[in-house]
């Protein structure tokens, strides 16, 4: 009988020195705590993580090397724990280093209960997460500055569309009192180049005043909209150019999908995609646009399809919805559409993707968020 309790001895005695080994080496800094918060046993990672011996730290209050703004980061936490409505918690707590620096820690808490049920103990393991914080404030400083600048260029862009749009004004208003009071002018071609690059200049300005209106929309400033009955209008704006190019549209639509939105830009993105297949449609065949739209998860992806000239993706991918970039060789192309088009799908939340190909057409993907 003393044979085997000798032995039960020895093996808790192994479990003890295993156990030990492991609260003493592991890289996470490790704390037995009594009730009250005393520090009861605390292992070599929470000595090196705050520069304290174990006998300072436990003849210390941990209290004073605790950042004043994260003493109370417990307190809800600890009752919950001790009433049984949780298991464990963690919380971010800053300590300072006995060389006076600052230590970000993430900190787990759990409990231990004797064979009763009762509260016992607490572990508190720490993670150093002081690198992750800086990082983090670093981003944070980042973004702000980008929003800060966005925010000039913003106000710089605006005025000066305004102050374009008002110069470009007077010079067209001149040009036409000049017609009016010189009717030779309207033979001299010097004359005629100077009103085009007025012209030129009015359309210039007019895509920078587009561009400056594009910004992000807040979510509740948007608004639930019905998908089909915009797709339904946008095709009624442009039946005319479908007639004369003989150009069938279908609108595949279901008529209860909702997406979130602007009116004036949902109109817009769909009024430039069907007004771009019938520009770049084929003579080879009928002009066939089908639009059509799916949920996927919390999106609606509406697609529009053409079988139009299509783009060569390997080759333009890039360019495609780049201000000023244009595809093929249309007179009427300025480079302008589908760039306004891509920041008015983001500005409310969505994103736009292309497949096409060369002869046989294109498929423009646009998911909006669902209402």
């Amino acid at each position: 009988m003393k044979t085997i309790q000798n032995k039960v001895n020895n093996t808790q005695k192994t479990e003890y020195d295993f156990l030990e080994l492991i609260f003493n080496n592991t890289s996470s800094g490790i704390v037995l705590l009594s009730l009250d918060g005393l520090w009861l046993k605390i292992n070599d990672s929470v000595c090196d993580l705050l520069g304290y011996s174990k006998k300072e730290l436990l003849n210390m209050d941990v209290q004073n090397i605790v950042y004043r703004d994260d003493l109370g980061v417990h307190e809800d936490y600890y009752n919950k724990l001790i009433d049984g409505q949780i298991d464990k918690y963690e919380v971010w707590q800053r300590y300072f280093h006995k060389h006076g620096t600052l230590i970000w820690t993430l900190l787990s808490a759990s409990l231990i209960r004797n064979s009763h049920g009762e509260p016992s103990y607490l572990i508190w393991q720490f993670t150093d997460v002081t690198e992750y914080k800086k990082n983090q404030e670093k981003l944070h400083t980042i973004l702000n500055l980008v929003n800060e600048q966005n925010d000039r260029l913003s106000a710089f862009a605006e005025i000066t569309s305004h102050n374009l749009r008002s110069h470009s004004g007077n010079l067209r208003t001149l040009t036409d009192f000049m017609s009016e009071e010189h009717t030779w002018l309207s033979k001299d071609k010097n004359f005629e180049y100077l009103k085009k690059a007025v012209e030129n200049l009015e359309a210039t300005v007019s895509h920078l005043t587009e561009i400056t209106k594009v910004k992000q929309i807040e979510p509740n400033k948007m608004e639930s909209l019905y998908l089909y009955d915009f797709a339904e209008n946008a095709i009624y704006n442009v039946l005319s150019a479908a007639k004369n190019a003989g150009a069938l549209i279908i609108n595949n639509i279901d008529e209860s999908l909702l997406v979130k939105g602007i009116p004036a830009y949902l109109d817009s993105i769909l009024l430039n995609f069907l007004t771009n297949a019938i520009k770049y449609r084929s003579k080879e065949r009928q002009t066939k646009i089908e639009l059509s739209a799916h949920l996927k998860e919390n999106y609606v992806v509406l697609k529009i399809k053409d079988n139009g000239l299509g783009i060569d993706v390997n080759k333009h991918g890039n360019a495609i919805f780049q201000m000023h970039k244009t595809i093929h060789n249309n007179k009427d192309a300025n480079g302008i559409g589908l760039f306004i088009t891509k920041n008015h799908i983001e500005s409310i939340g969505g994103e736009v993707n292309v497949i096409s190909e060369v002869g046989v057409g294109s498929e423009f993907s646009v998911c909006l968020k669902s209402a």
